[in-house]
């Protein structure tokens, strides 16, 4: 294989809603590349793409898959993603390490959830996107009707380079306005007639044509000018002004295809192999110190590794883009995130798992290597001296959650192993080990994406485990003062224990002022502060603690006692056993003994103290409550909200967005559990979620009864 230059490479991400035909497209462009001598389908679970067992399990695109190929004299690496939302981590990782990306549209859908979510995620990137309308010969498919939707969502940016004779059935050749050529097809062929464009479509395809070239000029004064002078632009001037319209994002050239019957796949590669913006042609992303990292073949050789997978008979396969510099087979770097060094001792161009040697590879490149010692998912490697680190991909926030076990307990330390690599390959999967809890929570995406975890745990690594509803993070906290005393005395003989405790606790929130003076019954405490300390909780709020101990009732070398006692009923509540928050504790007097008296007496004392005194204190349970955003379709918009309302959510507004309606709501992560799967039924799966957590708020009294109550139940079988 040649060595391809920055400016002869072009990376390029494969968008688009599930059920676009983004692999089917994938497998069609590798063939007309002569990578592959024969198209596989998704249905006989032959494709380049989806090779991974679990893919063929469920039919659908679980990971990203780079397929690389070379095209009149251009590298052309791509990145297929999965379509369900479930999978975005690919689509941001993809879109984050490529130059630019193919919208694939479903023609009998339009414009669907999916397609608005990642397009979205197109503009906060900045990327240049080419529309592709595929499955044309779908026999439902309407293209007037998906230009249209289009138009609604992104205005006159979206300019058609070509259009369909005929749609479904009848579909059998293209109006291509650029070339200002007729492709026809015969029934069964791949291969176009390239004919004038009939009489019959003269106008219409005129109209376009304008509208192209106009599209294509304002994006280039000089462009603008000639065409001011001679009214037209050649062809290679034209694409020259998509491209830069590409760039700025002022223009989302449009293609029609069947990937299915590969009808102007042909077409659309050649396009973006002359118009696609190479490496060096876009804004250079910046590493973590702020600089602009240029692809220069030439500057320092840094890697960044964006995904990992592994795969049977080779172990791990990491893959990579080169940021700068120029690396080659046997190079000796060093890891930026690991400190530890690396050989790589061969490194590939890809296509699924068809892997090609290359002996070097420059700025711009995707590439991968097998068997790193100690590489990971969005690790640095750097030459010698260089130290540089990325770190720009940034994923949604998880929005399903579940506990997991083994079924054999002897599996568990396995199961751990086995989840921490499986992060590596997608870092959307987040596992948490919970001391609050006691159990682990892995969370991801929906739950499609819990769903092909499972299955491969328990297919590839040979480990039965069981899903379950986690248990809730509630906290616990106080909404009045009270008192308490408490006298730990204990006498066998010997040392005996000695230690009382008088205290006063009271909800605390910033900048509380401290009172001189408290009544309990009639009766005033008068406090004087000798001391206070705040306590930051890592499970959010605070612990106040205040010494107010006069005439040395407790000798001061118990109060770390007291305090460590205090801390250990916050970390477990007196209500639900879940962690306490924002209390203020005053120890006001006490009394202690000459000889029985030491740390363990005050530390009981101290917490039983405490313990008492929130009960008596207005004890109140709280519960985490999210932020969610759902983008649904307007026939299901009164569906949506009823589920919603069922759910204790609080609606916070609405707002219409072409076609779809955007409810934001704060939900409490109770009711959240499966409402991913839920929305999905609802909705047909034309909906989406995002959530985020936002605080914690009282959980209102029948539900506190009910939660008192199972935390009852379960001390009581304790």
């Amino acid at each position: 294989m040649k060595v391809y230059k920055t400016n002869e490479i072009k990376n390029i991400a494969i968008i688009g809603n599930a059920g676009s035909g983004k692999t089917t497209l994938a497998e069609a462009m590798l063939f007309e590349s002569g990578l592959i001598k024969r198209r596989g389908t998704v249905d006989a679970k032959n494709t380049v793409s989806d090779y991974f067992p679990v893919e063929k399990e469920y039919g659908y695109s679980v990971f990203s898959t780079v397929f690389s190929y070379e095209w009149k004299d251009k590298m052309m690496n791509f990145i297929d993603c999965p379509g369900s939302d479930d999978f975005i981590g690919g689509v941001i990782s993809s879109l984050n390490v490529t130059d630019a990306a193919v919208m694939v549209i479903n023609a009998a859908n339009g414009v669907e959830v999916g397609t608005i979510n990642q397009f979205q995620y197109t503009d906060k990137l900045h990327k240049p996107v080419v529309i592709v309308i595929n499955q044309l010969d779908n026999e439902r498919a309407d293209y007037d009707n998906t230009l249209s939707s289009l138009h609604e969502q992104y205005g006159n940016k979206v300019v058609p380079v070509q259009y369909p004779i005929g749609v479904g059935l009848s579909f059998d050749g293209i109006v291509d306005v650029l070339k200002q050529k007729l492709y026809k097809w015969t029934p069964d062929a791949t291969t176009p007639e390239i004919l004038d464009i009939p009489e019959s479509e003269k106008e219409r395809a005129e109209e376009y044509y304008r509208i192209l070239l106009e599209a294509a000029a304002e994006n280039d004064e000089g462009l603008m000018e000639k065409y001011f002078d001679q009214g037209t632009l050649t062809e290679e001037e034209m694409r020259e002004g998509i491209q830069k319209g590409m760039i700025d994002r002022s223009l989302f050239p449009l293609f029609c295809t069947s990937g299915e019957k590969n009808r102007a796949v042909h077409r659309l590669m050649n396009f973006l192999c002359l118009v696609a913006p190479s490496p060096d042609q876009v804004p250079a992303p910046v590493n973590t110190d702020g600089e602009e990292v240029k692809p220069d073949a030439s500057g320092p050789t840094s890697l960044f590794f964006f995904k990992t997978t592994v795969e049977s008979h080779i172990g791990e396969v990491s893959y990579f883009k080169v940021m700068s510099g120029t690396v080659k087979e046997g190079d000796d770097l060093t890891n930026a995130d690991r400190h530890s060094k690396e050989r790589l001792a061969q490194i590939y161009t890809v296509a699924g798992q068809i892997r090609n040697k290359a002996e070097e590879l420059q700025a711009g490149s995707i590439g991968a290597a097998v068997k790193l010692k100690d590489v990971r998912t969005h690790n640095t490697l750097n030459e010698k001296g260089v130290e540089q680190r990325f770190d720009f991909i940034r994923y949604p926030e998880p929005r399903y959650r579940r506990a997991i076990k083994p079924v054999n307990e002897a599996y568990a330390e396995k199961l751990n192993e086995a989840l921490t690599r499986m992060k590596g390959e997608d870092p959307t999967w987040i596992v948490e080990i919970s001391k609050e809890l006691k159990q682990t929570i892995v969370s991801g995406q929906g739950e499609f994406h819990l769903r092909t975890l499972k299955w491969r745990l328990e297919n590839n690594d040979k480990i039965d485990i069981v899903f379950s509803e986690p248990k809730i993070p509630y906290r616990e906290t106080i909404t009045k003062a009270a008192r308490a005393d408490y006298r730990h005395k204990k006498q066998s003989g010997g040392a005996g224990q000695f230690g009382e405790v008088h205290l006063i606790v009271e909800p605390y929130t910033e900048g509380m002022a401290l009172q001189d003076v408290y009544r309990f019954n009639g009766q005033e405490f008068k406090i004087q502060n000798r001391d206070t300390q705040e306590i930051k909780l890592d499970w959010g709020g605070k612990l106040v603690f205040v010494n107010s101990i006069v005439g040395g009732a407790i000798d001061a070398r118990f109060l770390p006692a007291i305090l460590k006692g205090i801390m250990a009923r916050m970390e477990q509540g007196p209500l639900t056993g879940s962690y306490a928050r924002d209390v203020r504790v005053i120890v006001y007097d006490g009394k202690m003994h000459p000889v029985d008296s030491n740390e363990i007496s005050f530390l009981l004392a101290g917490r039983n103290a405490f313990s008492t005194a929130f009960k008596n204190a207005g004890p109140k349970i709280l519960e985490p409550v999210y932020d969610v955003t759902v983008s649904v379709p307007s026939d299901y918009m009164g569906d949506v909200m009823s589920d919603l309302q069922g759910r204790r959510a609080l609606i916070m507004g609405m707002e219409s967005e072409k076609g779809f309606e955007k409810i934001k709501a704060k939900v409490p992560l109770k009711e959240m559990g499966s409402y991913s799967t839920s929305l999905s039924s609802i909705t047909g799966g034309r909906a989406s979620f995002s959530m985020k957590f936002n605080n914690y708020e009282l959980v209102p009294s029948d539900v506190q009864e009910k939660l008192l109550k199972e935390y009852e139940a379960t001390q009581k079988e304790e």
